[in-house]
This record gives C-alpha cells, sequence and structure tokens, in this order.
C-alpha cells in the first residue's frame, strides 16, 4: 500500500466521505424518482420517464412485452391482468407466478390457473374457468353455479338466462346430479324451466306448460326416465295438467288445471 494512504486516519476519512457521497447519490435518486412518480411522469406517455422500469427490465428478459392468456370462454384477459398486477410492458422483476397463482384461484369464476415466465419478456397464463350449468336462486337474487356448487357471483345472470333455475336449500350442490340426468333426456330437458330442491332430499320440476312434477327421493332418475317415456308416448309435459306426481314407482297421480287447489 503507498505511504499516502497508510497514514493515520487517511482509509477512515476516505471511506467516510465515500459513504456520505454514495449516501447523497442515493438520496437525490430516490427524491428525483419519487418527485417522477408523483408527477406522473411514469404513466405518461408523452414522458420521456414512461414505463421507464418495464423499459429497463426488458434490457434483462423480465418484462411483460409477451403476454399469453389462454382458456378464457366468459372473461377478458385483461381482467386477469388486473387481478394479478401485470400490465402490457410492465416490469415483472419480483414477480412470483405462485402468488399469482392464488390470487386468480381466490376469484370465483377461476377454478384453476398456472403462470410461467418465459425468457425473455415472457408470460403465459393458462387459466380454467368455472362453467356455469345452472342458475341457482337464493334470497331474491340469481347467481350462475358450476358443477361443483360454486356461485359466480362475478358474472351477470342475464347472460345465462338459458340455463335451466335452481332453488331451495342444497340446490346448488344438487344441481350437478339432475343436470346430468337430463343430459340424457331431450324432451324434459328442453321443456324444463325450475327445480326446487325440497327438504334437501328430493325435486319438484316446473315445466313451460305450467306443469309441477314430483320426484321421489331415492329413484328421481328412473322416474324423469319414465316422464321422457311418457311424454313421447303422450305429450304429457304440453297438456293441460297442473301437477304429475312420480313419487311412487308404477304409479301416476294427475292432477288437471280446472282442479284449484295446489
Amino acid at each position: 500500500m503507498p505511504a499516502y494512504l497508510r497514514q493515520k486516519g487517511f482509509a477512515d476519512r476516505f471511506g467516510v466521505r465515500l459513504a456520505v457521497r454514495a449516501s447523497a447519490v442515493a438520496f437525490l435518486g430516490l427524491a428525483l424518482f419519487h418527485s417522477l412518480d408523483r408527477g406522473g411522469h411514469f404513466d405518461d406517455p408523452a414522458s420521456p420517464f414512461y414505463n421507464l422500469e418495464g423499459r429497463m427490465a426488458a434490457v434483462i428478459g423480465q418484462s411483460a412485452e409477451r403476454i399469453e392468456v389462454r382458456g378464457l370462454s366468459h372473461h377478458k384477459a385483461r381482467n386477469v391482468l388486473a387481478a394479478i398486477g401485470i400490465k402490457a410492458g410492465g416490469s415483472m422483476l419480483g414477480f412470483d407466478p405462485q402468488s399469482a397463482r392464488h390470487l386468480l384461484e381466490n376469484l370465483d369464476w377461476v377454478k384453476r390457473a398456472r403462470l410461467a415466465k418465459v425468457y425473455p419478456n415472457g408470460l403465459v397464463i393458462d387459466i380454467v374457468e368455472r362453467e356455469p350449468i345452472a342458475l341457482w336462486q337464493t334470497e331474491g337474487e340469481f347467481y350462475p353455479v358450476d358443477a361443483e356448487g360454486v356461485a359466480i357471483a362475478s358474472l351477470p345472470a342475464a347472460r345465462f338466462s338459458r340455463l335451466p333455475v335452481v332453488t331451495g336449500e342444497g340446490a346448488n350442490k344438487a344441481a350437478k346430479a339432475l343436470i346430468n340426468q337430463l343430459d340424457t333426456l331431450p324432451r324434459v330437458k328442453s321443456a324444463l324451466r325450475a327445480a326446487a330442491r325440497v327438504g334437501k332430499r328430493r325435486w319438484n320440476l316446473y315445466f313451460a306448460s305450467g306443469l309441477k312434477v314430483l320426484l321421489a327421493e331415492d329413484d328421481g332418475g328412473a322416474a324423469l326416465a319414465r316422464l321422457e317415456a311418457l311424454d313421447e308416448e303422450t305429450g304429457v309435459l304440453s297438456r293441460a295438467l297442473r301437477v304429475l306426481d312420480l313419487r311412487q314407482p308404477g304409479r301416476l297421480v294427475l292432477r288437471p288445471v280446472v282442479d284449484a287447489k295446489s
């Protein structure tokens, strides 16, 4: 080491001066950054500082220049990006795909999500949306529900008016089995308008003609098959009937429209 560096206290004084100058530069840099941020220069396309963080991140391959969102049917890619705080061209420095996945799967319309950074400057997002199978009426409101009975409040019910309405306690959870049965019974399915869950045990079905059909607790599938065959033979779903009781196997109880009793 040169003699002048060995002078007593020189190294210490040099280190202190260097630290002070570095701190001053850092302080000025932070003050400038804060001023630009408060002035909106990072978000103003006309500013030379617009998206500075994203442009710096792009240099090291950590900018969201190429974003691919796959699997969407009922939502837009912008809904996904807003949920995870990413914008096109923005920085992905510090972005954690696993944390983002949890954010997405907390949304009522996302069943599963998978995210992956793709170097350089790429992000791929795969979404499995919850697919409505029925409209659940509860407390005066209508909600699309999926096969797991999850209510999708973020989707407007009016968009799914073609789906059957289910109501009653537990109807959202039990809807899947009913819908699966109806998928093999085109005549019944096309005429059905609503289904009410009774005592969390069985269904009452309501048809376009005004007919109410009572299904049994244990053999709903068999009763529906009987109803499909009966309609094919007699057109029962469009006849002037008020109630058709199918709760007893091998027996039909009919109540015509002229009967004033419910």
